[in-house]
């Protein structure tokens, strides 16, 4: 849950309160192939149908691709990211600076 919570990788767990990253996500995936979380699933479906009812006839669903929105806190920065992109200065005219390289004409090279 705390993977799926904050959008970590396996390898980013804390050691100290869960263990070895292989070790639970290898019972991550005992867990799945036993059907736990459908299990946790149809049990909250149950429970919030007893609470407030599921209007079943109208359903939508919906994604996004974003980071899990306590990723950064939970791990902290991205080791390989010097922040050299954010220190760059916007390019002058909203367009990147190239150099002005005339071509070589290739009939010259004989």
């Amino acid at each position: 849950m705390y993977v799926l919570r904050t959008g970590c990788q396996w390898k980013a767990l804390p050691k100290e309160r869960f263990g070895s990253a292989s070790a639970v996500h290898k019972r991550f995936l005992e867990w799945a192939a036993a059907g736990v979380f459908e299990a946790l699933w149809k049990t909250g479906l149950a429970e919030y149908e007893q609470m407030e009812g599921i209007a079943w006839r109208w359903q939508s669903i919906d994604g996004a691709m974003l980071k899990a929105p306590l990723a950064q806190e939970a791990v902290g920065r991205n080791p390989t990211d010097r922040g050299k992109k954010g220190e760059q200065a916007p390019p002058a005219g909203g367009r990147a600076w190239r150099p002005v390289v005339a071509r070589r004409d290739r009939s010259e090279c004989a």
